[in-house]
């Protein structure tokens, strides 16, 4: 019988999260003020203490929780439900649009809309004073 066991190598987790980031040792060491060879070190430590792990969440953009959470497999259920009306993932980012597109579309056409009659009477105003001064 083979029992599954739960992968909790915190330095592979954050060098997974940074390379999913693009981001490069040498630019996660020069965020954290360490060299390039410390944040190999890190990346092979099965372990982190909890406050070099809060300024690694931050460098990289996530949430301390982010890190002791992460597995490939959530990434791969975080972008199958991407589209999905109710979307979660361990980074708590919920990607839904803000706005309705069409109203951005409408309120672009109504702005065009005034400038153009603005435009307009412009004209008119141009045709009315020449007229006015051709009598």
């Amino acid at each position: 019988m083979q029992t599954k066991t739960k992968n909790n190598h915190i330095g592979r987790k954050i060098s997974r999260i940074r390379e999913l980031r693009g981001m490069k040792q040498e630019t996660l060491a020069e965020e954290l003020g360490i060299s390039q060879q410390a944040i190999s070190n890190l990346e092979n430590s099965e372990k982190v203490d909890d406050a070099k792990l809060e300024e690694i969440a931050k460098a990289l953009g996530v949430s301390k929780e982010a890190i002791e959470n992460f597995s490939e497999e959530s990434m791969i259920n975080y972008f199958n439900t991407f589209n999905e009306k109710v979307s979660s993932s361990n980074f708590g980012h919920n990607n839904t649009c803000t706005f309705n597109p069409l109203d951005k579309l409408i309120d672009a056409y109504e702005e065009n809309k005034k400038l153009y009659e603005r435009l307009l009477q412009a004209e008119k105003d141009k045709v009315a004073y020449l007229e006015k001064l051709i009598k």
